[in-house]
């Protein structure tokens, strides 16, 4: 009786914490007799053992249930069916129809868009959301309201800066991209090995980056991509996602790549992700993208063949109905042998194991205690306030006028489209905030305000609104624009026509600027780069911040940074550039290196050398670092694996292949000292750039980051931070044929205007010359 009665208190608790309802069973449920002594249901056995047992129990008709996002019930197994599409951005998000908001979850954590984030370049930031977010998804899904399964991150490289979803990405540069990726992953899915706190997946697989430009769609296009740009550029995000974040899922695109689409090519998915990079779990079509590449794409004759082409390719999971209707008749008509369906099962059923999904109560398990109460914690919603106040960028500061003072009382006029707006901040991919501040908010627990938006929306169709504004800049001791761009001009099927802001906004920035009494000051938010030469040029607006997309707390993290009790340390993770820089470009033509006989210029700031408005990693603070080569390697020797033939006479002024190398642990340690000379304490990005040898024609860019530290320094202090550099995969480069190699001779690195060179040199040994 006493051991009932605990029991009873026990479970009383549990609906008390998981708000009153908490989830049954997904399988395996120990009051089923039936099921909970079979094989699969035993978690002690290896979980190979175990999806071999539930896949031989299977019917071919259960098996092909299960190859959609909205996989069904098996109720004489115990299974109930599973929404696989959650998204988790930046924040648990209610896209995906397996995450609901309502009830005891009214809301989540929403943190930065991804692009304001990656400012930051600060890789433990990015885990720790990770961590946060992958809390409220486990504690959404024991309130029965959420997946396990999130379809996030977008790892792309954000190449052309109209692209809509750039805003969703960690920027152009892939190095910082697989960064990020790793680091969020882990974050999301936790460090148990092989169990999963939630599973992740890396998007959109790959060269994916155009949503509808010019009359072309994602859903009709074929990026045609070289192997070196291939390997070189939008595969690192990917590879660094599998390989160092072991993510558990790669999600194949919409596009075809050199006329194959991505979700039917098996060196893609089969060789590469799953056999070069070794994934251990399972690969997802983008939503319909198997009806697409048959429908839009006329890309086979019939569905079964479709059906048949995907899943050979390599393809376990299907986000669309597509497998779930033609791949029975697909094996009926011999295009697929059952064994191949199995092969996508395991992989998926992998998964859901990993998860926990089938080990019975959802409350014995690691993660069984979260529910309403650690979501939108305290904790968690400083960490999106923190996070918005490292991704901004301070652009411009002349005199300094920033920070604003706080030592005597004063009016700002806070003025324009986004001054007050609270869902613009959380960009797209988003849920529902747990609170929001808006910067007119922020900016009025600092000062008092006369607020005027001088144009409705983003769109700024007319000068209506300018009078009042002009007034309120007139009567205010400082005034604030807070102006830029919105879901409405970019987004997901919305790539922008130009680099400007749009309408009239530039008009009433200039024009406040000249009618202000005080400083005036510019806050930008967007999620591409925006050409505002005019305002960087124009003395009378003093500052310039980027937000971004700042999350929940952005209006806080804006006013903290105005108001110098937060210093900012945002570096942009991509480049600012001209209008002019669209004048020859295509966003179809995907080529990364620039064509001087074609009048192309090339892409991003590993290729493109002509002017821009900002450079990537551009960002100012409020004091001042200098750096220092404390220590550094001036010569390092490349030994070469002795089994390969290698001509010595021709290898020193050349590059050796990667493969040829002993890679190992090869890698270089740089000690940099940096001082904070000025009178703040700040924190600073140390942003570590290579320049290869001169001479290697096509094969390198004119500058790769190799390595990015965070580190805080008190105001005329000093500290050392160690950089560690793997030589083969951080100071290699790819050839024309798509051949990672390692240019020997003098690389030079440099942080900000500090420079050194290092010299790499081959070693041989064991060599049988030719």
């Amino acid at each position: 009786m006493a051991s009932i009665f605990s029991s009873l208190i026990t479970m009383i608790l549990l609906l008390l914490l998981l708000g009153g309802e908490a989830r049954d069973p997904f399988a395996c449920d120990p009051k089923d007799t039936t099921t909970k002594n079979l094989p699969f249901c035993r978690a002690t056995l290896p979980i190979t053992e175990r999806v071999k047992d539930l896949i031989g129990r299977l019917t071919l008709e259960e098996k092909v249930s299960l190859l959609v996002n909205n996989a069904a019930a098996v109720p004489r197994l115990g299974m109930k069916g599973y929404e696989w599409w959650s998204e988790a951005l930046h924040g648990v998000s209610n896209v995906g129809p397996g995450t609901k908001f309502g009830g005891p979850f009214p809301a989540a954590t929403s943190f930065p868009q991804v692009i304001t984030t990656a400012a930051s370049f600060n890789a433990s930031l990015w885990e720790a959301i990770g961590r946060v977010v992958s809390d409220e998804a486990r504690a959404m899904y024991n309130g029965g309201v959420g997946g396990l399964t999130y379809w996030s991150p977008n790892v792309n490289i954000f190449r052309d800066p109209r692209w809509g979803r750039g805003q969703e990405t960690p920027g152009e540069d892939p190095i910082l991209a697989g960064r990020y990726a790793a680091s969020y992953v882990r974050g999301l899915q936790g460090s148990d090995g092989n169990q999963l706190k939630v599973a992740a997946s890396c998007k959109h697989f790959t060269a994916y980056d155009l949503d509808n430009w010019n009359g072309v769609d994602r859903f009709h296009f074929n990026a045609k991509v070289s192997k070196q740009d291939i390997e070189e550029t939008f595969n690192v995000p990917f590879r660094m996602c599998v390989k160092e974040g072991k993510v558990a899922s790669v999600m194949c695109s919409y596009n075809q790549v050199n006329g194959v689409p991505t979700c039917a090519d098996p060196k893609l998915l089969k060789s590469t992700v799953r056999g070069q990079w070794g994934l251990k779990g399972y690969i997802v079509s983008d939503c319909d993208s198997v009806g697409v590449f048959y429908t839009n794409q006329h890309y086979t004759s019939t569905p079964e063949e479709a059906a048949a082409d995907a899943i050979k390719a390599g393809l376990d999971l299907d986000c669309g109905p597509f497998l779930a209707v033609h791949t029975e008749n697909a094996v009926k008509k011999g295009l697929l042998n059952e064994g191949e369906v199995n092969s996508a099962l395991v992989n998926t059923l992998t998964v859901q194991m990993r998860l926990g999904m089938f080990n019975g109560e959802p409350s014995a398990q690691p993660y069984g205690h979260l529910g309403p109460r650690d979501v939108c914690t305290p904790a968690h919603q400083d960490l999106a306030h923190e996070a918005a106040k490292q991704g901004i960028v301070l652009l411009k500061n002349n005199g300094p006028s920033l920070p604003l003072s706080l030592r005597r009382p004063h009016t700002v006029a806070v003025i324009g489209p986004n001054s007050n707006v609270t869902l613009t901040m959380i960009g797209n991919y988003a849920g529902i905030g747990c609170a929001y501040t808006s910067p007119l908010q922020g900016i009025g627990r600092y000062a008092k305000t006369i607020h005027e938006v001088g144009c409705i929306n983003v769109a700024c169709n007319d000068e209506k609104q300018f009078v009042r504004a002009l007034d309120a800049a007139r009567q205010a001791d400082a005034t604030v624009l807070v102006m830029g761009l919105d879901q409405s001009i970019e987004a997901e099927t919305v790539d922008r026509a130009g680099l400007l802001l749009p309408g009239y906004q530039q008009q009433l920035v200039s024009k406040v600027a000249a009618a202000s009494k005080g400083p005036t000051i510019l806050v930008l938010m967007s999620g591409g780069p925006v050409d505002i030469t005019f305002a960087k040029n124009d003395p009378r607006i003093k500052g310039i911040l980027w937000a971004g997309y700042p999350g929940q707390a952005g209006g806080a993290a804006i006013a903290d940074i105005l108001f110098g009790t937060a210093n900012p340390g945002g570096k942009l993770p991509m480049t600012w550039y001209p209008q002019e820089y669209l004048k020859n470009l295509p966003m179809t033509n995907m080529a990364m290196r620039a064509s001087h006989s074609e009048g192309y210029p090339g892409r991003t700031y590993r290729f493109y050398n002509g002017p821009v408005v900002y450079p990537f990693g551009y960002g100012l603070s409020y004091t001042h670092f200098i750096h220092t080569f404390a220590s550094a390697p001036k010569v390092l020797s490349v030994p070469v694996a002795g089994h390969h033939h290698v001509n010595i006479s021709n290898i020193s002024n050349k590059a050796i292949r990667v493969t040829h190398a002993r890679c190992g642990k090869l890698s270089i340690s740089l000690q940099v000292d940096v001082k904070n000379i000025g009178s703040k304490d700040g924190t600073h990005t140390l942003l570590v750039f290579s320049a290869p040898p001169s001479g290697n024609g096509h094969w390198a860019p004119h500058k790769q980051l190799v390595a990015f530290e965070k580190v805080h320094v008190p105001a005329k202090a000093q500290q050392r931070v160690q950089i560690n550099i793997h030589v083969c995969k951080l100071l290699s480069v790819v050839d024309r044929l798509g051949t990672r190699r390692i240019p020997l001779g003098e690389h030079s690195l440099h942080i900000g205007d500090v420079k050194h060179t290092l010299s790499l040199q081959a070693v041989t040994f064991g060599i049988t010359k030719s």
